[in-house]
């Protein structure tokens, strides 16, 4: 029987912006906060076999190769309401980025994902929380913003408990 891991690859938001987020997040009373700091995903948990690891990585360096770096300009939130119970800070530059990223991550044999919903980048600062708490979030950032480089991905692997963990950064751009 063949072990798998469960990886993702996300966009890390920097400091200081990013522990705002997560901080953010974790006072909405999301549980997710402690385990997930605030990024913008590229590609979602996925369960990959375990010794093909090392496929996964040469495909990702090949992807950020390709990806020169860009900016990401985080302004203001929106929400997935009433379909799910999300509020996210969106991102007003490097859309286009993004979904490039992902569906080029997504191409490898063993990375497609059926998903319910289209890929959308942002970044989620409140999820499955009382409505009173997805509004105070909604309206607390709704003035938000940050500007700032992306110069590679990451990606992450969980074991199943406590937070997801860095396995290696991809620089983009070669």
């Amino acid at each position: 029987m063949a072990t798998t891991t469960r990886i993702g690859v996300a966009i890390d938001i920097p400091e200081p912006w990013g522990s705002q987020l997560t901080r953010r997040r974790s006072e909405a009373g999301d549980p997710q906060a402690a385990f997930t700091p605030a990024h913008v995903t590229l590609l979602g948990p996925t369960e990959v076999p375990t010794d093909l690891l090392a496929e996964v990585e040469q495909h990702l360096v090949t992807v950020a190769y390709g990806q020169p770096p860009f900016t990401i300009h985080l302004r203001g939130t929106g929400t997935f309401r009433p379909i799910t119970e999300v509020v996210f800070v969106t991102l007003a530059q490097g859309i286009s980025e993004c979904e490039l990223l992902a569906e080029a991550i997504r191409a490898a044999d063993g990375l497609q994902r059926d998903s319910r919903f289209p890929y959308h980048p942002h970044v989620t600062v409140a999820q499955d929380v009382p409505a009173a708490a997805l509004d105070a979030v909604f309206d607390d950032l709704s003035d938000f913003s940050a500007r700032f480089d992306v110069r590679s991905f990451t990606l992450f692997s969980h074991g199943g408990e406590g937070p997801w963990r860095p396995r290696r950064d991809f620089p983009l751009g070669g």
